[in-house]
């Protein structure tokens, strides 16, 4: 059974002016069950885990500002949020989702996460939105307690996983693979093991074509026995945020293409779902919907 970590905290409000990213937390998964992609046995509600996993990623003094809500003024800035304690509960809780659904690829051969993918969160800081690093703290979970011995980390979201690179520079059982836009956020990037920088208005043939070209020659070499998939949208040419220039059919094919080659080598993936910020909420959504359905008619 497809299994996918949801909570109501994912929907935190924020204040006026940052409302927007959080919408699709909402919708997503009402989308899913109002088609039949899903049902609610298919949902699992993640909770608070043990302080062990998120210090194995990040550093302690980092964690203790986080949840005592004392990071300095600028560290705070650099998250893009209004930091408060239900913000802090919220980025957890996400954490134990993909700890849990790590479990569940384990088990069933594919799970997700309805939000994560909150690559810029660095060992000893957050940015970007992103104040703790999901797959991070799912992969470091996975080898030390022997679930895992070689992971690859496939993130295609059009910014480059600049906290997963720094996280895992001197970790040689994760191989970070960033497919990202070249002058796109972050503008100073971090060297990840394979980075493919990809030129503004890149088109689905020219992305396709790399992915497929570049994809399985990783697995051939690096023989991961579990995947981590970052499928951010805000590689669509509609997103206000990207410079890239898919079509939806092209980022879905791409989902297809990952998704397949992980079912066909016997690989477990687990899928965190990162960016989408096209103007039209109905663009991300269906977006991010193509992905649990085709995880939902490959796997099941």
């Amino acid at each position: 059974m497809l299994k996918i970590a949801y909570h109501p905290i994912y929907k935190h409000p924020l204040p006026e002016g940052h409302r927007f990213p959080m919408v699709k937390y909402e919708l997503l998964p009402q989308q899913l069950l109002h088609e039949g992609t899903c049902n609610k046995d298919h949902f699992f509600t993640p909770e608070i885990p043990e302080d062990q996993h998120i210090l194995k990623v990040h550093t302690e003094d980092y964690y203790r500002h986080l949840q005592d809500l004392s990071l300095n003024k600028r560290a705070a800035r650099k998250i893009g949020f209004p930091l408060s304690e239900a913000l802090v509960k919220r980025e957890i809780i996400i954490a134990d989702g993909t700890i849990k659904a790590s479990d569940y690829a384990l088990q069933y051969g594919i799970a997700m996460n309805i939000a994560g993918g909150t690559h810029h969160a660095y060992s000893d800081r957050g940015e970007a939105f992103c104040l703790l690093n999901d797959q991070a703290i799912g992969a470091r979970y996975l080898l030390d307690t022997g679930k895992a011995k070689k992971i690859l980390i496939v993130d295609l979201d059009v910014h480059q996983g600049n906290g997963t690179a720094e996280i895992f520079q001197n970790e040689p059982r994760v191989f970070t693979f960033s497919m990202h836009g070249k002058g796109n956020y972050p503008f100073k990037k971090e060297q990840s093991d394979l980075d493919i920088p990809l030129e503004n208005e890149t088109d689905d043939h020219t992305y396709l074509q790399i992915l497929k070209s570049t994809l399985p020659e990783l697995i051939e070499t690096q023989q991961p026995d579990f995947i981590y998939y970052l499928s951010g949208v805000d590689v669509l040419a509609s997103d206000k945020l990207g410079k890239l220039a898919l079509t939806p059919e092209g980022c879905k094919e791409r989902d297809r293409y990952v998704l397949q080659t992980c079912k066909t080598k016997n690989i477990p993936v687990m899928c965190s779902m990162g960016g989408g910020y096209s103007k039209d909420i109905k663009v991300i959504i269906e977006a991010h919907a193509n992905t649990f359905r085709l995880a939902q008619n490959l796997f099941f």
